[in-house]
């Protein structure tokens, strides 16, 4: 079992295998496939519609950026419709969890017609970083719907040159 895990490379170095990716059966596939092509509700007509995430801020978690710099790692995460105060950060070592909330209301009013509407979603995204960090100086900057964290990399997991013989 050890050796379907670990592998030992030269010098006591362990290199970690890979998990195996999820393969979508065709069946996840076809019902993907449908999903994006048909809109959101189309096979239950008497349900009451539930606003979407995507309905709030154009898309159903953020989109990230990961950008692997030789001291540090930068993630940009846009997070439109957002307010500081109503996002959480959190950070381990090897990953970062992003956590945000927004709530939106409309109101129209015209003559005896009165209608209001309130929405509201809430999106956790976890990011795998590409090597260890010192979490500890980690620096975030959230300016116009955008979060941008900035993490020095721990010296032990920094790049290094390797002469060739």
């Amino acid at each position: 079992m050890a050796n379907e895990t670990k592998q030992v490379a030269a010098k006591g170095q362990e290199i970690q295998k890979a998990a195996p990716m999820h393969i979508m059966s065709p069946f996840e596939e076809m019902e993907r496939m449908f999903e994006s092509m048909l809109p959101h509700g189309w096979m239950r007509p008497l349900r009451w519609a539930q606003p979407l995430w995507s309905d709030l801020t154009g898309g159903l978690a953020p989109r990230v950026d990961v950008i692997d710099r030789d001291d540090e790692i930068v993630v940009r995460a846009e997070v439109p419709g957002v307010d500081k105060k109503d996002l959480d950060v959190s950070m381990t070592e090897n990953s970062v969890t992003i956590k945000g909330s927004v709530r939106r209301e409309a109101k129209e009013e015209k003559g005896e017609y009165c209608r209001c509407e309130i929405a509201h979603g809430a999106f956790t995204r976890t990011i795998a970083l590409p090597a260890e960090v010192d979490d500890t100086k980690a620096k975030a900057v959230f300016k116009d719907g955008m979060l941008e964290l900035t993490i020095p990399k721990r010296e032990k997991a920094k790049r290094h040159s390797v002469a060739i013989q």
